[in-house]
């Protein structure tokens, strides 16, 4: 008898919030999972007790992957035609939904895909007159595929619902609520530190420059930069020459709770953030985060109690500034409300709420 309940996922490239949403619905539901992609630096999914089956269809070939994605979905074999629940999670695994017309269809939307719908603009101007064509293609293949499997969905849900409000937007389609889960048992505090911390992936959207720029001017203040990604060459180059700027690299999951429960605080403002999180994590860890002032942030982090916003208009002064006024025991008296505010976010709480959907 297999498992009655399978979860695609696009791919597992890093340690994010979505790929630990994934393995969460996986322990919980014991479900089994399909994926096109699993890379060196991700979660170990050896130990889910379901069936894992990866598609290896991640091309090489860098500005296809949304398309080499999605015709893997389209055209894989299930492994099982009767599964009662299947579970999508990503830009691509929904062009898989064709294959499972009698299941009930859920799908985990994370944001409708942002080239596609509100940053296409964005995407298109950033590329040479070459590329701008293939995009072109790639859009009018994908959006109409997209579009119509969302429709086919039994139910959507999302994760915050500054994304509920684009889904409207974009597709026309209410989505329901259920805030990613946080393993509270998993991040705890552990010490009062002296440095401030970084968890977030380093790309542009990330805008962990500004963190760097900020502490460029707090020489007396530390902070620690985890993770890595796309532009942790230009980061290091940025803030080399001060010593109060470390980097860590990709950290294992004991190194990173170890800095988690130890820092003074997190630092975390990422322009345009679905729901985000680190935050919740650091809550967790009893430590107040220092990040931006929109997206779901303002849902998950609660202004002077378990953390301090910073405007986008003069992000690295109010960054100096928001630094500058935190100390030990401050955010040593703020411990008790982060940590009550995380139980909001609690793995259990998320499983019950996804249940109810099955």
């Amino acid at each position: 008898m297999h498992n009655t309940t399978q979860i695609i996922h696009d791919l597992f490239q890093i340690k994010g919030g979505g790929e630990r949403l994934i393995k969460t619905l996986c322990e919980g539901l014991d479900a089994d999972l399909l994926t096109a992609h699993i890379g060196e630096n991700t979660f170990d999914l050896t130990q889910l007790t379901g069936a894992v089956e990866n598609l290896n269809a991640l091309s090489s070939i860098h500005g296809i992957k949304t398309w080499s994605l999605s015709r893997a979905f389209i055209h894989h074999k299930p492994r099982h035609d009767d599964y009662k629940n299947v579970i999508y999670s990503g830009v691509a695994s929904p062009l898989a939904v064709a294959k499972y017309p009698n299941a009930n269809n859920i799908f985990y939307c994370h944001t409708p895909p942002r080239f596609v719908y509100d940053k296409r603009a964005h995407y298109a101007a950033e590329l040479n007159a070459f590329k701008k064509i293939p995009f072109k293609l790639l859009l009018q293949w994908f959006q109409p595929k997209y579009a119509a499997a969302v429709a086919q969905m039994d139910t959507v849900l999302t994760n915050s619902n500054y994304v509920k409000q684009r889904i409207k937007d974009s597709l026309g389609i209410e989505a329901t609520v259920v805030y990613p889960p946080c393993d509270t048992q998993h991040f705890k505090w552990q010490g009062s530190g002296d440095y401030f911390l970084s968890l977030a992936r380093h790309d542009e959207l990330k805008r962990v420059g500004s963190i760097i720029e900020a502490f460029k001017q707090l020489p007396t203040k530390k902070l620690v930069i985890a993770s890595g990604g796309s532009t942790t060459a230009a980061l290091q180059k940025a803030a080399a020459g001060h010593p109060n700027i470390q980097f860590t690299g990709w950290l294992s999951e004991s190194e990173l709770l170890h800095l988690l429960g130890h820092c003074l605080a997190t630092i975390y403002i990422p322009l345009d953030e679905d729901f985000g999180m680190t935050p919740v994590e650091s809550m967790s860890a009893g430590k107040p985060v220092i990040c931006s002032d929109h997206g779901g942030l303002l849902e998950s982090v609660l202004a002077d109690e378990t953390g301090f916003f910073v405007g986008n208009g003069n992000l690295v002064n109010d960054l100096i500034t928001q630094v500058n006024a935190l100390d030990q025991p401050k955010a040593a008296a703020m411990r008790s409300a982060c940590e009550a505010r995380a139980q909001a976010f609690d793995s259990r709480l998320f499983l019950q709420k996804f249940k109810q959907y099955l």
